[in-house]
Formats: C-alpha cells, structure tokens, sequence
C-alpha cells in the first residue's frame, strides 16, 4: 500500500473524529489512522463525563453530531467552594440570559455519536486498526507516513499530516516537537453515583487540597463524579468497597447534593499536564491532547482541542493546503484562546491545593471577588462557555 491523501489525521478519538466531520464538504481526500478496530470505540470512549462548553454545543449542532446526542443533560447553575476557606461561587445560566452554560454527556454515548455521524463521510478513509510509526520526512510537497497493521507495514503521503493522537503521541515524538510535563501528584477516580434526591442540574466543584471533588448532573439521575486523591493514596482509594467510597465522597464534598446512596464502578487517571512547545512542523499539525493535556479542573480539555479542529478546518478554508502561511496563521489564531486556558487550569490547580495561609487568604478574596464583581463574573462566565480568544464560526452558532 503506497496511498495518497490530502489531509491523514492520526488518532479516531474525540478531536480526531470531530476534525474529520468538520472536513466532510471541504472537498479534500482525508483519511484517519486509528489504533481501535471497526466495531470497537477507542478506550478514551469510557464512563467518562464530559462537560461540554454552549459554544461546542453550537459547534456539535453544526457537525450534525448533537441530535445523535440523546443523554445529554444542561448544566444550568455552577457552584464551587474550596475547603477551609471562606466565601463561594454560585452562577445561574439565567443571569447570561441561557437556559444552561453547556451539557453533561457521557463519552462513551459522545463516542457512538460520532461513530454513527462518520458513517456518513464518504471521503473519509479509514485505516483501523493500524497504528502510526513515524514521518520521515517531506518530498513533492508531501509528508511521508509510515503506519503498521496485521499485514505489516504501509506508507502514506499526504499533504497534512494531523497528529491528534493524546497525550503520549507518537506524531509529536517524530516531529521532534518537545512538550514540557508537569505532575500534579494526584490520582482523578471517575464514577457515577446516584444521589437521594436527583441532579437539578447543579455542577458542584468542591476544591481541596489533593484536588477537585466535583459532581456533574447526568440524564440518569445520577452525578457523573470526579474526586482527586493524593497519588499515594490512590491504591487504598481504589481498593474501598461501595460504602467507604461513598463516605470518602460525602466527607470530601458534604452533604450540598444531599446524600451519596449508591456508586457505580471506579476508573483512575492521573493528573498530568502535557504541553507541547509548539504546535506545528512543516506540512503537520498537533491538536486537542497532542497539543495540550490539561488539569481536568473547569473541565476545558475537549472544549479547547474541538475550538483547535474547528480553527484548522478555518484556515484550510480560507488559504488551502499549499499555503506555506497557512499552519502559522492558524498557530497563531490559537495563542490567545490556548494560553489563557492553559494558565486557567493550571494555575486553578495550583492555586487549589495550596494550603499556605497567605494562598488561602487570596483564594478566598478571589471568590468574593468572583461572586460580587459583575465585570470579572461575565468574564469568566465567558470563558467557560467556550468563548475565549478567537472563537471559531461554528462556535457561535445560534449564539445570542
């Protein structure tokens, strides 16, 4: 096999599959290299619960994805606080004129929705289950690629080569593209768990200083829940039965959702900022997690790599493949939108598991700060929402 494509997206996970739905009427030959086989989800399709930003609504609308979406739940109030501090932050979608600030889906029922929509590109090529191995490099105008499947290995050229394939990807390694890493020590255990009385669609986020506890409202009556341990507690954490990890969770957020009755099963992650030094190389690009793994606290992660495909498929548009500025148009459209959700997250994260007395008395006029100045509250209402930096068109679909 010696094919050739426009555009090879490597990675069939939330961005990547999203990149090749936005592309369906560009017109171009796009195939996508992914690792899961047909009839099988990648893991990232898990228990997951993705809190899903208004402006990647309206981007999903567009995509044709969101009427396939049919467990999503408004998130119309948002409600944090921190542990042993004073003060809280309480905000209402109705005070932005919204029904909700975004919806809570599932990943893996987000994950067949994008499967069935893929069904529906027919310029879409899909190499599955093959796994990518390198580029070498660059002849005629064209990236070479070389991937692997049960009968060996293939190369491919393509004009584009998109590397949306997480946080350990193999394209950003044989790029030669750095990433800077930082551990946060802590273990992130996913659950849902079914509350006494159900979800009125509250998001909780209670801070501490080993992490977010935070409670998402689900179609289902439950709570999608994330609960950040120390890393060397996780193993203890995980071994609890039903009953100790509900008591874990009550103590750790209190009793504001009223009482914790049942648990399903637990998945752990950890806590790691992946961030790549740049996001492009001649003829190739990162996006979502290849370019930025972030701190799931204000759940941005998905929001921002869909807001990167979204600008890529843009500057596609308007300047075409063989543009030699069109990749740094595009790095650059995204500097703002990216630095500012990256020193959201982290310095969230940081700031949230500090326990000096100095911190906390800063965090606390932060949240009076938040609840009481209407400028700083639209602000970060905004950009939570999804609009932030340069927002791509499709996000401000129907956007009032």
């Amino acid at each position: 096999m010696h094919a050739q494509h426009d555009i090879v997206i490597v990675g069939g996970g939330l961005v990547g599959a999203s990149l090749a739905i936005a592309l369906e009427n560009s017109g171009l030959d796009v195939a996508m290299v992914e690792a899961a086989p047909p009839g099988a989800l990648p893991p990232v399709f898990d228990e997951r619960n993705l809190s899903l930003a208004e402006a990647s609504c309206h981007a999903l609308q567009a995509l044709k994805i969101w009427p396939l979406l049919q467990t999503a739940s408004p998130i119309r109030r948002i409600h944090a606080s921190r542990v042993g501090d004073f003060g809280r932050v309480s905000l209402d979608a109705s005070e932005v004129g919204r029904e909700a600030f975004g919806h809570v889906v599932i990943a893996r029922d987000f994950g067949e929705a994008l499967e069935k929509r893929l069904g529906d590109v027919a310029s879409l090529t899909r190499y599955r289950p093959a796994r990518f191995i390198d580029t070498q490099g660059l002849a005629d105008g064209r990236r070479e690629v070389r991937v692997a499947d049960a009968e060996g290995e293939h190369r491919i050229t393509t004009r584009l080569l998109v590397g949306a394939d997480g946080m350990k990807s193999a394209v950003r390694s044989s790029l030669g593209i750095d990433a800077t890493r930082h551990d946060y020590g802590q273990t992130l255990f996913v659950s849902r768990v079914r509350p006494q009385r159900p979800p009125d669609g509250t998001a909780w986020e209670r801070l501490g200083p080993h992490g977010p506890t935070a409670f998402l409202p689900r179609f289902d009556r439950h709570y999608g829940v994330v609960h950040g341990v120390p890393s060397e507690e996780a193993d203890a954490v995980a071994a609890l039965d039903e009953a100790a990890w509900l008591a874990r969770l009550q103590d750790a957020f209190g009793w504001r959702a009223g009482r914790f009755v049942a648990s399903g099963e637990r998945s752990r992650y950890p806590a790691v900022r992946v961030v790549a030094e740049r996001l492009t190389a001649p003829r190739a690009v990162l996006l979502g997690n290849a370019a930025q793994s972030i701190h799931p606290i204000g759940a941005q992660g998905f929001n921002l790599g869909l807001r990167d495909a979204l600008t890529l498929v843009e500057e596609i548009t308007a300047h075409g493949l063989d543009d030699a500025a069109m990749l740094e148009s595009y790095a650059a459209r995204r500097s703002e939108d990216r630095a500012r959700t990256l020193a959201f997250s982290d310095g969230m994260a940081r700031a949230s598991s500090n326990e000096g007395l100095a911190m906390r008395g800063l965090r606390s006029l932060g949240m009076a700060a938040l609840a009481n100045v209407p400028g700083l509250r639209a602000q970060v209402v905004a950009g939570g929402m999804g609009y932030r930096g340069d927002v791509p068109a499709m996000c401000r679909e129907n956007a009032q």
